[in-house]
């Protein structure tokens, strides 16, 4: 790695090498997760390049990542969200429709269909 150079314990990337990884999570290739994998930083290293070399993060303004699977996730909830949404206003329309049935019958025949649970049972 001719961008890395080693003194002690402590490695020192070239600003060449923090800039091309800042453009590589910026547009999307990797990932900080991914970028501490592949050469072995540090996040907190990365986040710090990021703060200092990107055009659009700033330092003070927290970055959030969501792994694939959650945000996989996300989506899957957001798709059963929208489907119980609608089974939910079918069930309204239907709901409704009921109703206006009943009350259409009390007006027709003058009689109300509804329980009422204040009357006696009938005597059998």
């Amino acid at each position: 790695m001719k961008n890395v150079k080693k003194l002690g314990k402590r490695l020192y990337y070239s600003e060449e090498f923090k800039r091309a990884r800042v453009n590589e999570y910026e547009s999307g290739e990797l990932t900080v997760k991914q970028i501490c994998r592949l050469f072995g930083i540090g996040n907190a290293s990365v986040y710090n390049w990021i703060y200092k070399y990107s055009s659009v993060n700033k330092k003070g303004v927290k970055i959030v990542e969501q792994s694939d699977s959650s945000s996989d996730k996300v989506k899957r909830l957001e798709k059963k969200i929208a489907e119980l949404e609608r089974l939910l206003g079918q069930k309204q329309i239907k709901l409704d429709y009921y109703m206006e049935l009943l009350s259409m019958a009390k007006e027709t025949y003058d009689i109300d269909i509804e329980k009422n649970f204040a009357t006696p049972r009938s005597k059998e």
